[in-house]
């Protein structure tokens, strides 16, 4: 005997289709990326006159000053950043916050710094002008 009906087949058969773009045969092959190109960096290795100029005039302005942050703002070398705060240091144009072994972090000096400074200075030199030693009395 032949089916009933083929309308309901044809109806039950409708939503099962698969969508298109989903799933089965074969997926497009992933390519692999070229990846980042960076430019090489042609930083200075020594000071020209403009250069270290702008180094003393700019810098101590900064309020985070770092070997790396120089180097990227000024196109010097790490080292030379590096060997150039130090010397800005000893001099008292910039104040070091932290040392680490692998980076030094600096800040600028403010006049808050340069009293303590002094204060501490000068109370240094008080105690230095007490003299004598601990534990003796004087005799009278």
């Amino acid at each position: 005997m032949p089916p009933k009906g083929d309308k309901g087949k044809k109806d039950a058969k409708a939503p099962a289709k698969k969508k298109e773009g989903s799933g089965g045969g074969k997926a497009k092959k992933k390519k692999w990326s070229k990846g980042k190109v960076r430019d090489k960096l042609n930083n200075l290795v020594l000071f020209d006159k403009g250069t270290y100029d702008k180094f003393v005039k700019e810098v101590p302005s900064y309020k985070l000053i770092t070997p790396s942050v120089v180097s990227e703002r000024l196109k010097i070398r790490g080292s030379l950043a590096r060997k150039a705060l130090l010397e800005l240091h000893e001099k008292g144009l910039i104040r070091q916050v932290i040392k680490h072994h692998s980076q030094t972090i600096y800040t600028r000096t403010t006049k808050a710094d340069d009293a303590a400074e002094e204060e501490a200075a000068a109370e240094a030199a008080a105690e230095a002008g007490k003299g004598g030693k601990k534990g003796k009395k004087e005799k009278s």
